[in-house]
């Protein structure tokens, strides 16, 4: 048995402290109750401040070397996504802090979003990731990639137990969210955390909505448009139970799928 959470927050756009200190906070609070696993939303240190990229993702390893403190303290695992510098270029990138503090996993957002323009401030990813972790196999998606079945399947082809999702996904699509949520758990027989931010920039409000669910598309727990942390406790016996019960990963044609 797991004890999970998310944070859901409205994040400041460029104003790193409040940031941090707000999930810091958040963090002591839910570790309080014997939370293992922590997901925070996409992008949560410095929201989308685009023009301020490059100066901002100076702080991450700071945040970094922050997190692992807090992660190796409270004995938990935390996963959120920042931006990431690397020879001049940013990343979108999910980290993953182990309960011993060490990073345990990092993947590069695969598909920017173009309808913002992300692709004129970041760089693509290239490769899925799962994090080996002290709580097991865990894969990552950020925001649009929730949108390509492809990527989350080979997640779970590859031996994910859970799947994580951050994102900054906006109140005008979130019956999209709340869907594909729900079906890449059900389609992929896994437990999957779908972290999104609330409130709003000057240009965008977001969903909230964050949510828990699990191998048979059940919400074990749902954040409405406010601020909040949501909690559950997972059995990762249920994929087994599940892809028992309905064997569709086994019984999958790759042949015939062109």
């Amino acid at each position: 048995m797991i004890r999970t959470a998310i944070v859901q927050f409205d994040v400041r756009r460029g104003d790193v402290a409040w940031n941090v200190e707000t999930v810091k906070r958040r963090i002591a609070a839910v570790a309080e109750h014997g939370t293992q696993l922590v997901v925070l939303p996409e992008m949560w240190s410095t929201g989308f401040a685009n023009k301020r990229l490059k100066e901002l993702s100076k702080t991450t390893p700071g945040i970094l070397e922050d997190l692992s403190s807090v992660a190796k303290k409270l004995r938990l695992t935390i996963i959120g996504s920042m931006p990431e510098k690397v020879r001049g270029r940013v990343y979108n990138t999910a980290y993953v802090v182990d309960r011993d503090g060490s990073v345990a996993g990092t993947y590069r957002k695969v598909h920017l979003f173009s309808l913002t323009g992300e692709h004129r401030h970041f760089k693509a990813g290239r490769k899925a990731v799962i994090s080996k972790t002290s709580l097991g196999r865990i894969g990552l998606m950020i925001c649009y990639d929730l949108r390509f079945p492809e990527l989350c399947r080979s997640l779970a082809l590859d031996g994910a137990r859970m799947v994580v999702v951050m994102a900054q996904w906006p109140a005008e699509r979130v019956a999209h969210w709340d869907i594909l949520l729900k079906a890449r758990a059900v389609e992929n027989q896994l437990f999957v955390f779908g972290a999104n931010r609330c409130g709003s920039d000057p240009d965008v409000a977001y969903a909230g909505h964050s949510r828990i669910i699990s191998p048979y598309g059940e919400v074990m727990a749902r954040a409405g448009k406010q601020s909040a942390t949501i909690s559950a406790t997972i059995d990762l016996r249920a994929l087994q139970q599940t892809r028992k019960h309905i064997p569709c990963l086994k019984e999958r044609v790759p042949e015939a799928y062109g």
